[in-house]
């Protein structure tokens, strides 16, 4: 099992850039970028990789609303081909309030979108050339779609929870990301339904990437009331409403690690029991840099065991 980070984006790009030196300084395998409506994740994903060699890089997640895969498989392509091959993409259905308010697009039919999107996109990556007409999208190559140097094939990772998003994923992705989705919720149900859906489609076991709030500390209590206030944003939403409580938890600070390093490694180990191939932590930042750089630290160990 791989470990990994996401990093804090509330800052310039250069101090971005020496985040992903000290990850992978201190043995992490991977970083993460999150797509919001600031930063291009892919973008920065690419910078990151390319100053950092030897990180792999990834996005999680791009929501395929108001995306179109061809746009997707040239930034995906061109960070692919930036970093030599260590970039990861990772998409997302997105939800009805971003959509319909940020983008004005009606959230209709968000498995659909996504089975199209992945099915266009998979050519495109994949051969550098798509001739897809779906009900929802057209995405064809009156002109080459293929990035020099951008081998292998770019992984494409899908951050679903939910059971036909699941399905979906086993047949059409190379893996999940989910979050806020415990070690029961991954054993009982969602690492069950992916890997299903993928050997129902001939396709390889998928990857399990499963993103975890969590900090090193000796101040649980304080860090745990950062992280309650923190992580409530996701309470609105009924797809983490759900595995939260699948992971037998109330609230999503219910999900966050945090404690020492004997807790956290226990926790870590829960995860690769339940399935998950990769673990990348996030919210490290919560408590500040001291511990930030002890959670990282011993992470990067994990990760070298």
């Amino acid at each position: 099992m791989t470990i990994g980070v996401s990093l804090p984006l509330q800052q310039e790009i250069d101090s971005i850039v020496l985040l992903g030196q000290e990850a992978h300084d201190a043995g992490l395998r991977s970083a993460w970028f999150g797509q919001t409506l600031a930063y291009d994740s892919v973008s920065l994903a690419a910078i990151v990789g390319r100053e950092v060699p030897g990180l792999h890089v990834g996005t999680s997640a791009i929501p395929v609303f108001g995306r179109h895969p061809l746009l997707v498989s040239s930034q995906a392509q061109t960070a692919q081909a930036a970093t030599g091959g260590r970039y990861h993409l990772g998409l997302a259905l997105g939800t009805k309030y971003l959509t319909e308010e940020a983008f004005g697009i009606p959230h209709e039919r968000p498995v659909r979108l996504l089975r199209e999107f992945l099915t266009a996109l998979r050519h495109l990556v994949e051969t550098g050339s798509a001739d897809f007409h779906g009900e929802l999208l057209t995405a064809t190559t009156p002109l080459p779609a293929t990035v020099p140097g951008a081998a292998p094939p770019v992984p494409l990772l899908v951050a679903a929870m939910a059971p036909q998003a699941l399905r979906a994923s086993g047949e059409l992705a190379d893996g999940i990301l989910p979050y806020l989705a415990g070690p029961r919720a991954l054993a009982e149900h969602i690492v069950p339904a992916v890997t299903a859906a993928a050997e129902a489609a001939g396709r390889p076991a998928p990857r399990i990437v499963a993103f975890v709030p969590g900090v090193v500390t000796s101040d649980p209590e304080a860090v745990r009331a950062k992280a309650t206030e923190a992580l409530a944003f996701y309470e609105r939403f009924p797809s983490y409403q759900r595995v939260i409580q699948l992971s037998g938890g109330a609230r999503a600070v219910d999900l966050a690690v945090i404690g020492d390093e004997e807790t956290v490694a226990a926790e870590v180990a829960r995860y690769r029991e339940a399935g998950a191939t990769e673990v990348v932590f996030t919210a490290t930042e919560l408590a500040g840099e001291s511990d930030r750089r002890r959670t990282w630290k011993l992470l990067g160990e994990l990760a070298n065991d």
